[in-house]
């Protein structure tokens, strides 16, 4: 009892077919790389990632950016006329209506927690600066929007998947539909001589 590979008894003919699908269907998968050259770039533009949600207080004398981060509040003071860092300032920061802790940090950093999340829409923002002798009061507002939610990871390698199970389907039909036909259709036999 002789067990062969089952592919190495199907004649060459009834191979060809089968493999060349799988073949095309293989190499479709495949990611290939897309490069383009001087003057020939006209992909999209990629979207720009998301900043993080910011406000800017100024006056004559200070300019006040502050940067939510998750329940943290990262806040620079510079000099509005030179852009230097102002270490050492007494900040007073309300924002919503909630009065916020400020710590430095840094040479004109500053940090404070937020005690409650904030609502959607566009909060007061005020803040007292006391540095030296110059104080100012800065008033402003913050356009806050919850960040949205991100996509579901692996929706797209679900359908990827399913693209490929198709593509396969359709070849294997394929390939059975021709070895079909060629098994269905008459072989020619020569004869030679002899009566019929």
């Amino acid at each position: 009892m002789q067990h062969r590979n089952a592919l190495a008894a199907l004649p060459a003919a009834l191979l060809a077919p089968l493999l060349a699908p799988l073949l095309v269907l293989l190499l479709g998968q495949a990611p290939l790389p897309a490069q383009a050259h001087d003057g020939h770039d006209t992909a999209p533009a990629a979207a720009p990632a998301q900043a993080a949600p910011r406000f800017t207080l100024d006056s004559e004398l200070f300019e006040l950016v502050g940067v939510v981060n998750g329940h943290t509040l990262a806040l620079y003071l510079d000099r509005a006329d030179d852009n230097r860092p102002v270490p050492g300032a007494q900040l007073e920061l309300e924002l919503a209506g909630q009065r916020l802790a400020v710590t430095p940090v840094g040479d004109g950093e500053y940090r404070a927690e937020l005690a409650a999340p904030l609502t959607e829409g566009s909060l007061p923002v005020t803040a007292t600066v006391v540095a030296g002798d110059d104080s100012d009061l800065l008033a402003g507002a913050l356009d806050w929007h919850a960040p949205a939610a991100a996509p579901s990871p692996g929706s797209g390698g679900r359908m990827r998947w399913l693209a490929g199970a198709a593509g396969a389907l359709a070849a294997l039909g394929a390939a059975l539909w021709a070895w079909r036909g060629r098994r269905a259709a008459p072989q020619a036999t020569a004869r030679v001589g002899g009566a019929v």
